[in-house]
């Protein structure tokens, strides 16, 4: 049998802590809840969070501003995993010294002077203000975006600091590099749950997983190949798909960045309907001693120059927007290589950054990573 005053107390215990503190059993709506105590902090309604994620810029190009950017981004364990015992020296007494220099000078050729910000941030703030306006239309006020870096500001965590003072129960993280990779990806996400590990309330969390393989992005890479090709009177001998490159050690270890570009260059040569000769895969970027995924494009396209192959075309797929490794690395460094070794024309595909096509393709993506919480 029940005993009736013991039900009576826990009763009232419950009634008198949901009395303390209602947020515990009442959603959040605007301003001070219905029933709190007039001390109460006011909760905001609830909304659902998407945070949109890149690599990061440095505050600027002089000496100083490089050196934070890259001494946050070099000693990040996903990106260079040797010991710190062994790496931190390297870095900060030799590595750091030289290195903002060099970087700072590759920044300032292609530095947006007007807004005073790397390229890169220029176009993710479009890109956000695109998918921002998409989703508005989609579901009202119940959805926040907004964006933020792995390195340099605006900071993972300040981000998703505001999004929690703002009301979302939930945020959606979305890490916007198509392939996934222990480099980018996966210490994007650890940045995010490390910023969630701070936070009291901690909102419900999703991850976007890699998007290489959607339909919509693929159609959007084709449409911007097709677009260059439309445009040029003497077509090119073929197309250079150049991803970002990654030591051959963490294909070996598990990492899946290595078949995901391989197939992203497969599923756009399809959809573009093209022969397998027409379009290759090369990897950019190296940095160090140990050899990194093969062939590295500043190299191979030198190797085409000399067999013969003088007008090419070189797209990143790697990359959601324009960046130093696009702007100054492909179109510069690379192609002077092809220039010197005797190519005579040399097509920079520009990447997706804030087209139609890659805005209905990311928030496709999106809305499929919403469902169940937004429907």
């Amino acid at each position: 049998m029940p005993d009736g005053k013991n039900d009576a107390a826990q009763t009232h215990a419950t009634a008198t802590a949901s009395a303390a503190c209602p947020a515990h059993h009442v959603r959040p709506g605007e301003g001070r809840l219905a029933h709190a105590p007039a001390d109460h902090p006011s909760v905001p309604k609830a909304r659902t969070g998407v945070l949109l994620a890149n690599l990061g810029t440095p505050d600027n190009h002089d000496y100083w501003s490089m050196r934070r950017y890259l001494n946050e981004f070099l000693s990040d364990k996903r990106v260079i995993d040797y010991p710190a015992w062994k790496w931190q020296p390297l870095l900060q007494l030799v590595i750091l010294t030289k290195r903002p220099f060099t970087s700072g000078a590759a920044y300032r050729s292609i530095w947006n002077n007007e807004a005073n910000e790397s390229p890169l941030m220029t176009i993710t703030k479009q890109q956000t203000a695109a998918i921002r306006e998409r989703m508005q239309t989609r579901y009202g006020d119940q959805v926040m975006v907004d964006f933020c870096m792995r390195y340099g500001n605006p900071s993972t965590p300040s981000k998703v600091r505001a999004m929690v003072e703002a009301g979302c129960e939930r945020i959606l993280f979305f890490p916007l590099y198509p392939q996934s990779a222990g480099a980018t990806t996966a210490t994007a996400n650890d940045k995010f749950f490390s910023a969630l590990a701070q936070e009291k309330w901690q909102p419900a969390a999703r991850t976007v997983p890699a998007y290489f393989d959607q339909p919509l992005y693929i159609e959007a890479l084709a449409q911007s190949v097709q677009r260059a090709w439309d445009a040029m009177e003497e077509k090119p001998d073929l197309l250079v798909a150049s991803y970002h490159g990654m030591p051959k050690r963490y294909l070996l270890e598990g990492d899946p960045y290595h078949c995901q570009c391989q197939k992203t260059t497969r599923l756009l040569r399809e959809r573009l309907g093209w022969p397998e000769d027409r379009i290759i895969t090369t990897f950019q970027s190296v940095f160090g001693t140990e050899e990194w995924l093969r062939p590295y494009t500043v190299e191979h396209v030198a190797e085409l120059a000399k067999a013969g192959k003088k007008r090419i075309a070189v797209i990143a797929p790697a990359f959601s927007a324009d960046c130093i490794e696009t702007l100054e690395e492909i179109n510069e460094e690379i192609k002077e290589s092809f220039e010197h070794a005797g190519g005579e024309s040399f097509t920079y595909i520009p990447c997706l950054n804030d087209e139609p096509a890659h805005i209905d393709a990311l928030s496709a993506v999106i809305e499929d990573n919403l469902k169940g919480w937004l429907d």
